[in-house]
């Protein structure tokens, strides 16, 4: 058990040096997140079954902000980070912004 500690310890920290990110402010957010999350789609589900427009919009960013917080960090405070990763990172961010303004917009018709 302690050596896969070690070799965990050893890998945030190559990551930290290589990357400038820590994977322990990472896993901290993600964590930090979660509850704001699963609430959200919660709050979401219920805002569309009555369909409130108004709610819609809010807990589709409550959404966005707490699926995109994590990744943020990463491209914000990330360096030397492979090119591919900054190109997954920002089609994923601007997935999201797609779907929340596609969301709020409503069908048209």
């Amino acid at each position: 058990m302690e050596s896969i500690l070690a070799w965990i310890n050893d890998q945030a920290a190559a990551a930290r040096a290589q990357y400038s990110v820590n994977p322990w402010i990472f896993l901290g957010l993600m964590v930090a997140c979660a509850p704001f999350f699963y609430y959200s789609i919660y709050r979401l589900v219920r805002a569309v079954a009555h369909k409130d427009k108004g709610r819609i919009t809010l807990w589709s960013s409550v959404f966005l902000a707490a699926t995109a917080t994590p990744y943020l960090y990463v491209l914000l405070f990330g360096r030397n980070l492979p090119w591919y990763i900054y190109l997954i990172l920002a089609a994923l961010v601007a997935q999201g912004v797609y779907s929340l303004v596609k969301k709020i917009r409503g069908p048209r018709g």
